[in-house]
């Protein structure tokens, strides 16, 4: 990635990858739900997670696909602890069926990845006749006690648009992120015990940076906050 890779306090920066943040860290014991954990970011999440000993649970909305990236983390380490359940987050019946799923596993939820979403998709509405990105970014998600960006990373995100799409699979040698490194920040959040006790902060690259003035203004967040409970009241 083209960057002067300056590190920050947390000693990592744009050019770590997962792998590296979560060196020597043991996460047996936990469990750990991964959405969008079929591609890119999230199925790298996954891997490192799991081979951190965390146990995976991922929400996926192929199966297929995802039972692929399962089989192949398994092949690297024979050992590891992945379930794989359908989760679609345009559905509100979706997500009501996988966390019924989840709790019939019987097993504690310590870590959330809110990683699923979609971009630059076609106008089209959900299953609750919502705006899909709406839908499947914010309202099929609810909210996380920490957020973060995971740079910018060439996956394949952008291929509801081949112009946008053609245009980032040439520059993501020079000026992108790869996969790995895309990764670090959500494993970093995750698992490394620099994060143990934070709480409503803003991540990038790995170190808590100053998030935007829209996301830091408390009128908006509460309208927000308001009209998505608005929304999803018919589900709780």
């Amino acid at each position: 990635m083209w960057s002067l890779n300056r590190r920050g306090q947390s000693g990592f920066s744009s050019s770590s990858t997962a792998e590296e943040v979560t060196e020597g860290i043991d996460g047996t014991g936990l469990t750990a739900i991964v959405t969008g954990g079929s591609t890119g970011i999230g199925a790298e999440t996954v891997r490192v997670l799991a081979l951190r000993g965390v146990h995976v649970v991922m929400g996926v909305r192929n199966l297929s696909t995802g039972h692929k990236v399962k089989e192949a983390i398994i092949k690297e380490a024979p050992n590891v602890r992945i379930d794989v359940l359908e989760l679609d987050l345009s559905s509100m019946a979706s997500v009501k069926n996988f966390a019924s799923e989840f709790v019939s596993l019987n097993l504690p939820l310590n870590i959330l990845i809110n990683n699923a979403g979609v971009m630059g998709v076609p106008f089209s509405l959900s299953h609750d006749g919502l705006e899909l990105h709406f839908a499947t970014n914010h309202i099929g998600v609810n909210i996380t006690a920490n957020s973060l960006h995971p740079g910018s990373i060439y996956t394949d995100i952008y291929r509801h648009n081949s112009v946008v799409n053609a245009i980032m699979r040439t520059f993501a040698k020079v000026m992108l992120k790869t996969i790995p490194q895309g990764a670090a920040t959500t494993c970093y959040v995750a698992l490394h015990p620099q994060v143990n006790g934070v709480t409503g902060k803003y991540f990038y690259d790995c170190n808590v940076a100053k998030p935007s003035s829209k996301a830091s203004d408390a009128d908006f967040a509460k309208k927000l906050w308001d009209f998505s409970m608005d929304i999803i009241s018919p589900w709780i």
